[in-house]
């Protein structure tokens, strides 16, 4: 039984760094390919998607909601609603968000895809729950970055300003 919960906690944590790491990853390496042009939906419809999506995921067994094979039904649904979800902040189409619109974006993004981790851990599944917050940090470390890099950009363009032409 240990072994079996140990199996679950790393799967649970296997799952949340695919959506908060992995696919960003993947997408930041492709952000050019015409693919995501054609599959990019807005980020009012993509992050909803991911967050309901997500929440199907990890409490559709809580909940009576799993589907007849479970992870391999919700896996890769929860994988192509993270693509979707990272499109508008990372990759290059119409959908693609400005500066100010991915922080917000992504800072929201967060605390809502961790609040069925918090509900795994009220259920009693503490380790589970908290495996999948400690797996979405990237998500949170995404956040910091880009509003590092907008902060960062938005300097040197008001410096670049105030110097002076010849």
């Amino acid at each position: 039984m240990e072994h079996s919960a140990h199996g679950s906690v790393t799967a649970t944590a296997w799952s949340a760094l695919l959506v908060a790491a992995v696919v960003p990853a993947a997408v930041r390496c492709l952000r050019r390919s015409p693919l995501w042009e054609r599959i990019s939906v807005p980020a009012g419809v993509a992050l909803p998607l991911l967050v309901l999506t997500h929440a199907w995921a990890v409490l559709g067994d809580l909940v009576g909601l799993a589907p007849p094979g479970e992870a391999r039904v919700t896996e890769p649904v929860l994988l192509g609603a993270a693509v979707l979800f990272w499109l508008p902040a990372v990759a290059r189409t119409r959908h693609r968000l400005d500066d100010p619109g991915r922080c917000l974006y992504l800072f929201l993004a967060a605390p809502l895809l961790d609040l069925p981790a918090v509900a795994v851990v009220a259920a009693g599944r503490t380790a589970g729950g908290l495996a999948m917050i400690v797996g979405m940090l990237p998500l949170g470390v995404a956040a910091a970055g880009v509003t590092w890099s907008w902060v960062n950009r938005e300097e040197r363009e008001a410096l670049a300003d105030a110097v002076p032409g010849p």
